[in-house]
């Protein structure tokens, strides 16, 4: 299959060599190269072994796999370009999917992963979903165990028929459409039955900016896990990805911190239309100003071009006392532990 033809010019410079001590950090000046996206959406791999399904799957029938392959056809020629997904070529019954966070959320610049398997009766029954949770609770809708619960995979009621898993009509490509839409959305926090819509000025409102902060900071832990260990068949489109966003992720980190910008109103290195001033919490301040350290160091081992950006984030602490240094321990549990703190866990 053809690489992609999406072409973009973006500022890209590789990291200084060891012996250069006067180079910024992140890079050396900035360049403007033609860069070609090195992953397609769609493609078929050998590679299946940590799949979440691998081990569950019965054999599938072939008038089944029939089906699914006219699921492979659609998603090959109608994934959007935040979304990509890896079919086997020994399993014909499994997918994994990586969803890009969309702009004006929470989510904005992170990857989400889901594997999928299709039962042998489909599409008479939907196909199962599990997010790569890495233990994070980022969505009312995403469990740290993987479930997914979406009316369309009938993991959830829904509030009209239509809503449901329909054999006729159903598909793949819908069902990541509607995780990205329906449930990464803007105002996550609503998500959740019994808690109403969205009201300006309310006290509903004031905790959807509070669970906006909070998913924020574990998408940024999951960026981080991520990088260190990425989905097998994953690992180059997870580098370029986020070698491709860091200069905007390190950007939202600061204006959010600051209180420049709601968390979910920074786009590609600007603010969006939204309020000028918000008032931030102070775990929130401390946990970027833990994060962002990180995530420049992980950014930078990935050749991102961060010149320009200082490798530590200074905010007015007035008077308040600075988050205690990360110390010695690995990244992974470092983040791990700061994360519970964050939110309160023992």
């Amino acid at each position: 299959m053809p690489r992609n033809k999406r072409r973009r010019t973006t500022p890209f410079a590789p990291p200084p060599p060891p012996s250069s001590s006067a180079a910024p950090p992140g890079g050396t000046t900035m360049s403007e190269i033609e860069e070609i996206e090195p992953f397609p959406r769609f493609d078929v791999v050998p590679d299946d072994s940590d799949h979440f399904y691998r081990n569950a799957s019965l054999p599938i029938p072939a008038p089944t796999q029939k089906k699914i392959m006219r699921e492979w056809k659609l998603l090959e020629q109608h994934l959007p370009e935040s979304i990509t997904v890896r079919a086997y070529e020994k399993r014909v019954d499994l997918l994994r999917a990586a969803i890009v966070g969309a702009a004006a959320t929470p989510y904005h610049d992170g990857l989400y992963f889901f594997d999928i398997s299709f039962p042998r009766n489909y599409p008479a029954q939907p196909p199962l979903v599990h997010y790569l949770s890495l233990g994070y609770r980022i969505n009312p809708n995403l469990y740290p165990t993987g479930t997914v619960c979406l009316s369309l995979l009938n993991t959830w009621s829904g509030k009209r028929k239509s809503e449901r898993w329909n054999p006729k009509e159903s598909t793949i490509l819908q069902v990541l459409l509607s995780i990205q839409a329906l449930v990464l959305n803007e105002r996550p926090y609503f998500n959740e039955p019994g808690y109403g819509i969205f009201m300006p000025g309310t006290y509903g409102e004031k905790k959807s900016l509070a669970y906006n902060e909070d998913t924020f900071v574990l998408s940024c832990m999951s960026m981080l896990r991520l990088l260190a260990a990425p989905p097998r068949a994953f690992e180059v489109f997870v580098a370029w990805h986020f070698r491709d966003r860091a200069r905007t992720i390190l950007s939202a980190c600061e204006a959010y911190a600051s209180g420049r910008v709601q968390v979910g109103y920074f786009w590609d290195g600007a603010p969006l239309q939204g309020p000028s001033r918000v008032a931030v919490s102070q775990k929130f301040e401390d946990a970027m100003k833990s994060l962002y350290p990180l995530l420049f160091k992980a950014f930078s081992k990935e050749g991102a071009s961060l010149a320009g950006l200082r490798q530590e984030l200074s905010l007015d602490q007035k008077g308040r006392n600075p988050p205690p240094a990360p110390g010695k321990k690995g990244l992974v549990m470092c983040v791990v532990g700061m994360v519970k703190k964050f939110l309160g866990l023992k």
